[in-house]
């Protein structure tokens, strides 16, 4: 059977791989995660459903230059590497396109979510810095009922180091092919007003493809202090970057050719971009077991980039900036616990989208695509939301939770460009109008309800086993709203809602520990465009799968982890889109039935380890009509340190051990193949002085 020879590849994978525990469940169970307030995830977690988790020792010897590279170790996620450091997300999902493919996605740093309701970015974890977290926290599964709207698929929570006394300075320097340079400093201090902790990282690379590269900076400033009963952990974010991008290489297995796959047909393509993010944690500790936790906020970014893979190539320029406020009380009795709490957010946002020059190709694209603005619009939302968390402790050995949310947003649409979908000088396009359609001004109001329902039982110390129900939603976001297309001039769209039903066990001993969770889940009214270009909430799916994570160590020096994933990803209707066909039972596309990672850690000596890792990507298909496929992968990578001094260690990693010629990403449209192919055979030395 096909799904057998799969396991055991997987299982084969396993032996000889290596490496640091992917979720809460191997190398740190949750009862040992250190929680300060709302920044980890973990204590709605600690008890009933999916929790995975990397530590921040895990962090540091991957050594990420792209986000990818670190999530590969949690099972059901799989971050599809773009040019540079673009991206596109998977989790318990198949890969999402579109502009509002982000939205299914909640992402947050300490807690709190780094973009406001309804425009977020696909791109969105290049404005995050995981490659410094104390922590990287994934929930799988939909968790609207705790988190809100866009945590339909899951979240993924970025931990940033706090200010903690004893940490020593440490300042590394990293070299890799291409002119890749990165140097990173760490330095702390106490003050008269508190415990200050800087993080910054600087990364500069001329990218292994023709005409591509990228400038990137990032900055954490914890500043942890106390005044009267209160404790607040304050964070200051912020990031830039600059970069030029790689296109497709297009024509079948193009990603093999030793003379396409370095090329880039698009040297124009660029992506700019700065984010800042301030955040503010305030804890209160009250009688009884019970405090309260305020997290005020505000958050601003900028971006523009060529559209290079649209006809035309249009120019977008976005932006926000944003503040809110969560609140919470938490009670945690012997007998019943519980949060609840409320959200309020405000946002302004932008985005402009205009077109230098004429449009090259057929008559059609030269006439509906024409030079000047095509967009140009502002966005102003609110959103409020009350929640509540329960958990009730029946049995020493068991517990019942429920969590419910009300949330409600609202957009107020202002068009600052002629309505409708002329030309900006109000001249009609032939061949039926202009391509692009501006609606005029309106307000849009979306409130939904999401929950859960769950039961642990813990037959002993060692194992526990669960079950849950919940509903996830998401709100259409902005660009699928008011970015409209073929002279549409009103969009009548629902929240995307998604059901899933969860069970898992997790068991272990000293030596091994072992997490299986199966999951079924139903998600209907995603938002799709028709076959006459219109933006419709018409799209259903289903999905069934089992996450599979363990550790195991067999000797004290010898570590082996391992996180797989099986599922299946299925389209629930039948339409013809114009550009394809879907037919209900067919594979979503992008949507690998198999993949996951192993490691092997080697670890003789304190001062001394090493670490073999092996990554899977199984078949998938690249077409909504399942008819053409990428055959998948199987990588290996090597890392290593030494500490030969001890204020001094130097790391090595040899990624891609076998030179295998893959894609990062591979698809099907307007006829042809198109691939990001995988970085060659690569090596990065680092050395880090601590003083």
């Amino acid at each position: 059977m096909v799904w057998l020879q799969r396991l055991s590849s997987i299982a084969l994978v396993s032996v000889i791989g290596a490496g640091a525990a992917p979720s809460a469940a191997a190398d740190d169970p949750v009862d040992e995660v250190r929680v300060v307030g709302q920044r980890s995830l973990a204590p709605e977690f600690e008890n009933v459903g999916n929790f995975s988790r990397i530590d921040e020792a895990t962090v540091q010897r991957v050594g990420a230059v792209h986000a990818h590279e670190t999530m590969v170790r949690i099972p059901g996620v799989w971050i599809s590497r773009g040019s540079e450091q673009e991206h596109l997300t998977a989790v318990r999902s198949a890969v999402l396109t579109g502009p509002g493919a982000c939205g299914a996605f909640l992402l947050q740093e300490n807690g709190v979510p780094i973009r406001p309701a309804g425009f977020c970015n696909v791109n969105n974890l290049f404005e995050l810095n995981v490659e410094q977290a104390a922590a990287v926290e994934v929930i799988r599964g939909p968790a609207s009922a705790l988190y809100g709207g866009n945590a339909l698929h899951g979240v993924i929570n970025v931990v940033s180091p706090a200010a903690e006394a004893g940490v020593p300075n440490r300042v590394a320097l990293e070299a890799g092919p291409w002119n890749y340079f990165r140097g990173a400093l760490d330095v702390s201090a106490d003050t008269d007003v508190g415990r200050i902790r800087a993080l910054l990282q600087a990364t500069t690379s001329d990218g292994w493809r023709d005409d591509t590269g990228h400038d990137q900076q990032k900055l954490n400033l914890a500043w942890d202090t106390s005044f009267g009963a209160w404790e607040a952990n304050t964070l200051l974010a912020a990031t830039r970057l600059d970069q030029d991008t790689g296109g497709f290489v297009v024509g079948e297995d193009a990603y093999k050719d030793p003379d396409l796959r370095s090329t880039n047909p698009n040297p124009e393509a660029y992506r700019k971009a700065w984010a800042l993010r301030m955040s503010s944690e305030l804890l209160r500790p009250l009688n009884g077991g019970s405090a309260v936790v305020v997290t005020p906020y505000f958050r601003a970014s900028d971006m523009e980039f060529l559209q290079h893979f649209l006809p035309g190539q249009p120019l977008e320029e976005n932006g926000q900036w944003s503040a809110g406020v969560i609140a919470r009380w938490r009670n945690a009795g012997e007998v019943l616990s519980w949060t609840v709490g409320g959200h309020l957010e405000y946002a302004e946002t932008w985005l402009e989208q205009t077109q230098d020059g004429p449009t090259q190709g057929t008559p059609f694209l030269v006439e509906t695509r024409p030079p000047g603005v095509h967009y140009d619009y502002d966005v102003d939302s609110t959103l409020a939301a009350a929640f509540y968390d329960l958990a009730w402790h029946v049995h020493p050995q068991v517990d019942l939770v429920h969590s419910l949310r009300l949330e409600t947003v609202r957009y107020d649409y202002d068009n600052r460009t002629l309505t409708g979908n002329t030309r900006d000088d109000g001249t009609a396009c032939g061949f039926g109008g202009c391509l692009y359609s501006r609606p005029a001004d309106r307000s849009d109001r979306f409130t939904d309800i999401a929950t859960r329902v769950g039961a642990e039982y813990r037959p002993s110390a060692s194992t526990r086993t669960w079950v849950t129900a919940g509903i996830g939603f998401r709100a259409p976001q902005t660009t699928e709203l008011y970015r409209l297309q073929s002279g549409q001039e009103v969009t009548d769209l629902e929240s995307e809602s998604l059901r899933s039903l969860e069970v898992g066990v997790q068991t272990g001993s000293e030596r091994a520990r072992i997490g299986v969770t199966g999951f079924l889940e139903r998600k209907r009214d995603e938002v799709l465009r028709d076959a006459d270009g219109f933006n419709i909430s018409a799209g259903r799916t289903r999905a069934e799968g089992i996450e599979f994570d363990a550790v195991v160590t067999p000797l004290a020096e010898h570590r082996l982890t391992l996180a797989a994933t099986w599922a299946r990803h299925r389209y629930d209707f039948s339409r013809d889109l114009g550009g394809e066909v879907i037919t209900a039972g067919d594979d979503v596309d992008t949507a690998p039935r198999w993949h996951g990672s192993a490691q092997w850690l080697w670890q003789p000596r304190e001062d001394v380890s090493a670490e073999v890792e092996a990554v899977y990507l199984a078949r998938y298909f690249v077409n909504a009509e399942n008819t053409e496929t990428y055959p998948g992968h199987l990588l290996f990578n090597l890392r290593a340190a030494w500490q030969f001094r001890p204020t001094a260690s130097l790391s090595f990693r040899l990624l891609n051990l076998t030179d295998r010629k893959y894609a990062d990403r591979a698809d099907f449209a307007f006829g042809n193949f198109r691939y990001f192919p995988g970085q060659p055979r690569r090596a990065h030395v680092t050395l880090e002085l601590e003083f």
